[in-house]
């Protein structure tokens, strides 16, 4: 189901708030974010839903967090983790598991610190990260709009059949 601005811009609001929310009741932990990097309208289908499944496996693995919050919402997937490190450690090992794990690329995760600020990758000397097609920054491609969303679509759904394939 395709979603509108208004709602996308919604559930942003909300997440903010409950991340605000969650660092209050625990102080003392790194928080992440995980949702899922999907263009378009429709943000929630078995291509999302897949992705988020491998996200918290590898979320929990990598990090073995002391609280968890999944929510499968229609504007899409949001995984809420708490872990008791630094946000720069975790922010570094977050990028890691990004860029290593084969759907990692399709992920975003956010880690915020006690302040509830987001570390920046550029804050730990990281470059942005690439473009899904052709390896530029991604947000220069998504701002100029180089790529088509079939053609990005096409790529994500290539990128979960060899890890499907190879799982």
């Amino acid at each position: 189901m395709a979603i509108t601005l208004d709602q996308l811009l919604e559930s942003r609001d909300r997440r903010a708030a409950h991340q605000k929310d969650l660092l209050g009741r625990y102080p003392g932990k790194s928080l992440l974010c995980m949702t899922v990097q999907l263009p378009g309208a429709e943000k929630r289908n078995a291509l999302s839903l897949r992705i988020a499944a491998a996200g918290v496996a590898a979320i929990r693995e990598a990090f073995g967090p002391s609280y968890e919050e999944l929510q499968d919402l229609e504007t899409g997937y949001e995984a809420y983790f708490l872990v008791p490190m630094p946000p720069q450690e975790a922010k570094r090992r977050c990028c890691t598991l990004e860029e290593i794990h084969p759907l990692g690329r399709l992920m975003d995760i956010d880690v915020l610190g006690p302040d509830g600020i987001p570390i920046e990758r550029a804050a730990l000397g990281l470059p942005p990260r690439p473009c899904l097609l052709c390896g530029r920054p991604a947000r220069v491609c998504m701002r100029a709009k180089n790529h088509s969303q079939a053609e990005l679509l096409a790529e994500i759904r290539r990128r979960i059949t060899d890890y499907c394939n190879n799982s």
